[in-house]
């Protein structure tokens, strides 16, 4: 039987926009059992997506009518999803460990969940300039300030706790990499008696610190040139040293995990009123209150006014160029608008060292009444070390570049001293960084300035802010929720000490 094939054509008109059109196909073998059927249709399907695009089309064209309409939310112009919101309760200025502790706190007591909406801004996206990742990262209670010791027996108390302040669900754990070593201060005989006060002080108010003579200094460390030391302070407990860099992170996380916002930009101007009354001595003040922040976007003329109740001023060594756009420090002579927030930028020089034989895991961040410090840095013989610059010879601040001279000059000859085997030592590294330098008395200021009723301070901390940030964040939180501190008393840094020109000095051995 020879082979045969047929073929079958069916053809219809379909109802609505489409024909459709059906082909079956069958093929038979000679003696085979094998039928092949293929079936194409192109008719319900189709029509189908086709009214699927239809309508999509319609309902595009439907919200773009609509987007156009008086009122609606559209724009010619693409919108920058970096933009800060349009208003906020609180706007802190300064992404540093300072600003985000405020930010966390302030969430921490917020009475009603979601309760104040809080925008952080920060300039620095790389933070490669930050005050607070380029600090040595210590932290210590050899003050003889009261507030100065409080405020570090509460942050170090934090920092124990840190993962149950600052832990985040299904996040890793916050390890500060603490080293519990210790600082070490030596006096000459001229400032020993000054060491004894503020050790009487330091005790009294909980800090375990203990007093070492020249020959129990040469037991307990017997690397140390004890020829002129007449008396040594050594911190037991809570003191040493940490990565600040964690520790931001940390504070920063939390935050952003409990509703802060985070905003990459710098505070160009703001918007404010002035209202003018008569002080008791005749004098008339003008009062400002903020009403929006202008943020400038990075590398970009974008900016976003930002309407807000509350800012906090925690700009770090740049926060009196903050005070300066509202006009303080530039007015009438002798009036207070004519007073300056006396904060400027200092740069300080760390060195990394290497000395094989150096002091070994038992060394403590040793301060000298020289001047210059330092401490282990991690295992192999690694130090860090530096020292402040006299007033007359404080460097250039307009860069961060590093002055190798002033450790061949002012820093390794007094550390040698101190420490013989760094006779041998090799800079390996170094790098600078700013100090938000209060140039009255060193010491941070803490609240509203009297001509600006709704900007908080937090700054002029000159070295001590990383360490004291877990309570300086609680005390402005106080401050702003509760109205006034219900934690540490911190009323002796507020600003009438700087209208007073009244400095509140530490009496360093240093």
């Amino acid at each position: 039987m020879s082979a045969w094939r047929r073929l079958h054509v069916v053809v219809w008109k379909a109802p609505g926009l489409l024909a459709s059109r059906r082909v079956t196909e069958q093929l038979t073998w000679p003696r085979g059992h094998l039928a092949l059927c293929q079936s194409l249709s192109t008719g319900r399907p189709l029509r189908n997506d086709f009214i699927k695009d239809l309508e999509a089309q319609l309902a595009a064209m439907r919200k773009k009518a609509a987007d156009a309409l008086p009122g609606s939310s559209w724009s010619p112009f693409e919108i920058n999803p970096n933009l800060p919101p349009e208003r906020a309760d609180i706007v802190i200025v300064g992404g540093g460990v300072i600003g985000w502790s405020i930010a966390y706190w302030l969430k921490e007591k917020e009475r009603v969940p979601k309760g104040v909406k809080v925008i952080v801004v920060e300039k620095d996206p790389t933070y490669s300039k930050a005050s607070t990742v380029l600090s040595v990262g210590g932290i210590r209670q050899q003050f003889s300030l009261p507030e100065n010791i409080q405020l570090s027996l509460a942050s170090a108390q934090f920092m124990r706790n840190i993962n149950v302040h600052l832990g985040v669900l299904n996040e890793d754990p916050v390890d500060l990499q603490f080293n519990h070593s210790g600082y070490l201060f030596l006096a000459s005989e001229d400032v020993a008696h000054i060491m004894e006060e503020n050790y009487k002080t330091q005790s009294s108010l909980g800090a375990k610190v203990s007093l070492l003579s020249p020959a129990q200094l040469k037991e307990k460390f017997p690397w140390v040139n004890t020829d002129d030391v007449a008396l040594a302070s050594y911190g037991l407990e809570n003191e040493g040293w940490f990565d600040p860099w964690t520790l931001l992170n940390a504070f920063k996380r939390k935050a952003i995990s409990m509703g802060v916002i985070q905003c990459f930009g710098e505070v160009t101007d703001f918007k404010y009123t002035v209202n003018v009354l008569k002080s008791p001595d005749g004098e008339f003040l003008g009062c400002r209150r903020i009403k929006s922040v202008k943020v400038q976007m990075p590398n970009s003329l974008e900016y976003q006014p930002v309407q807000c109740a509350i800012v906090v001023n925690a700009a770090g060594a740049f926060s009196a160029k903050l005070t300066e756009m509202l006009g303080i420090g530039s007015g009438p002579k002798g009036s207070i608008s004519d007073i300056p927030l006396p904060v400027e930028p200092r740069k300080r020089f760390v060195y990394v060292v290497h000395c094989p034989d150096g002091p070994g895991l038992d060394s403590p961040m040793l301060i000298d009444y020289s001047g210059i410090y330092f401490r282990r840095e991690g295992l192999g013989g690694n130090y860090i070390a530096g020292a402040s610059p006299v007033e007359a010879e404080e460097p250039d601040t307009s860069n961060l570049e590093v002055d190798h001279q002033f450790f061949e000059d002012k820093v390794w000859p007094s550390l040698a001293h101190r420490v013989p085997a760094f006779e041998n030592l090799k800079v390996t590294g170094a790098w600078a960084g700013y100090y938000d330098y209060n140039t009255l008395d060193q010491n941070g200021i803490i609240g509203v300035h009297p001509l600006i009723t709704n900007m908080y301070f937090a700054t002029g901390f000159s070295g001590h802010g990383l360490q004291h940030s877990p309570a300086v964040g609680r005390a402005v939180a106080e401050l702003i929720l509760d109205g006034n501190f219900t934690t540490l008393d911190l009323q002796e840094f507020g600003f009438t000490r700087i209208l007073d020109k009244e400095p509140m000095l530490e009496r360093n051995i240093v």
